[in-house]
């Protein structure tokens, strides 16, 4: 009598594969060309040594159209600043608006000025175990967020972001203090990183 042939490893059948995809997300070069489509190639860094250097990995970065969003909406209300200053001062003669006019104008200028910088200076990396996010020039943040923590992963984008095709991605944890926004994302690579991420986040939490 002939024995049964095993059971195969067909289409419906799970594989090991299926379970590991937060060591494929980590390391598959497929996946790092699909995530730095149409992205900054250099992550800009403060200078000096005390600043928080990133680790050695495969960091990705967001889109360049991001700052033309950045310098549109920030331009614009720059404009309305100025306009407002003028108004109150030369049309209503109340000098006075030149002081909080002129020095909110300054901060907005050098928003503008270093606004390419700044969005070079945002990365990501998917580690084994976990997601590390740093962005910031004169200001940096460095946070890393386990996947098995994430309990929801929103994508988000307004009318420039959509003009635009870009999109931002949203992480949202136990810790509020861990939550983590990832701005200027492609709209296809926001879209994929959140199912990875979904993926990855339901298999750490069932511990398969």
């Amino acid at each position: 009598m002939t024995n049964p042939p095993p059971p195969s490893s067909g289409p419906d059948t799970p594989t090991t594969g299926e379970t590991g995809r937060a060591d494929a997300a980590a390391s598959d070069p497929n996946e790092d060309d699909v995530l730095a489509r149409g992205t900054f190639t250099h992550l800009a860094e403060p200078r000096g040594a005390a600043r928080l250097a990133p680790d050695d990995g495969s960091w990705h970065q967001i889109s360049p159209k991001y700052v033309w969003v950045q310098v549109i909406s920030t331009g614009a209300f720059l404009a309305g600043v100025v306009v407002g200053m003028l108004v109150l001062a030369l049309a209503l003669h109340q000098t006075w608006a030149f002081i909080p006019g002129g020095i909110l104008s300054v901060i907005l200028v050098w928003t503008l000025a270093i606004t390419p910088r700044q969005a070079r200076s945002i990365g990501y990396r998917l580690r084994r175990d976990d997601l590390v996010f740093r962005r910031g020039i004169l200001w940096q943040r460095l946070v890393a967020v386990p996947y098995g923590r994430m309990q929801l992963v929103d994508i988000t984008h307004g009318p420039l972001d959509r003009g635009f095709g870009i999109a931002q991605l949203k992480f949202v944890t136990a810790a509020a203090a861990t939550g983590v926004t990832i701005p200027g994302l492609a709209q296809e690579t926001a879209e994929h990183l959140r199912d990875v991420l979904i993926e990855v986040a339901e298999s750490r939490r069932t511990g398969l």
